[in-house]
């Protein structure tokens, strides 16, 4: 079992990411902290494999937790989970040895796919036995990416990407027509990029009962879900 410490100054939010890690086979929580000192009380007590860091804290910067974890001898790895979206941070958090960078607001599946990552990386770490090429290196490190979830697939464009996932985002469900009339595009376009949100975790299915034919299937952001 992976032991995680949650790091994160909002009530709501750290109860929320310990709902999230509780979700996900292999993790348990078994910390919360709202502050630097008191992320480094507990990771001196010992039994924590990761830590899920807010990179803005109340007392001090996530990247000052980080060089503080490492002076005092702690090992944890360290997700980033953070709001911040400032490319000399990024660069701050990769050279000093954050694991992953997962940026704020985002959906189960996202937190999810990065901790499936990490645990994969984890169980390769633990074999007994000697790395013996190159590829068994990349293959590691690729291990820990994962695979990235905002790669579209063949013939999906950006664009109509976002626009759909914005038409659903803060309103009721949508069926594809729905969908198809606000971007005015073709029902089965809009159809497509709803079937992958939903695949990827972004969106959700229901059918939508109406009269005694075939329900519609209509489509809902799934927000924080």
């Amino acid at each position: 079992m992976i032991r995680v410490l949650i790091v994160e100054d909002e009530p709501i939010a750290a109860d929320a990411h310990a709902v999230y890690v509780d979700r996900v086979d292999g993790f348990t929580v078994v910390g919360k902290a709202g502050t630097a000192a008191e992320a480094l009380q507990l990771l001196a007590r010992g039994g924590i494999d990761l830590v899920l860091l807010d990179m803005v804290l109340p007392d001090q910067h996530g990247l000052q937790v980080v060089r503080a974890m490492r002076a005092a001898g702690h090992t944890a790895d360290v997700i980033a989970v953070t709001s911040a979206r400032d490319l000399a941070v990024v660069r701050a958090a990769v050279s000093q040895g954050i694991v992953q960078y997962l940026i704020k607001p985002f959906v189960f599946a996202s937190l999810r796919d990065k901790l499936d990552s990490y645990r994969d990386y984890r169980r390769l770490l633990t074999r007994d036995e000697p790395v013996a090429a190159q590829h068994q290196v990349d293959h590691l490190l690729a291990t820990l990416r994962g695979q990235d979830r905002q790669v579209l697939p063949k013939g999906l464009s950006r664009e109509t990407f976002d626009a759909v996932a914005e038409a659903l985002r803060g309103g009721e469900g949508k069926s594809a027509s729905e969908v198809a009339d606000l971007l005015r595009t073709s029902r089965i376009t809009a159809r497509r990029y709803l079937e992958h949100l939903a695949d990827t975790g972004l969106a959700s299915r229901h059918p939508r009962y109406r009269g005694s034919g075939r329900p519609e299937i209509e489509y809902r952001w799934r927000g924080e879900d």
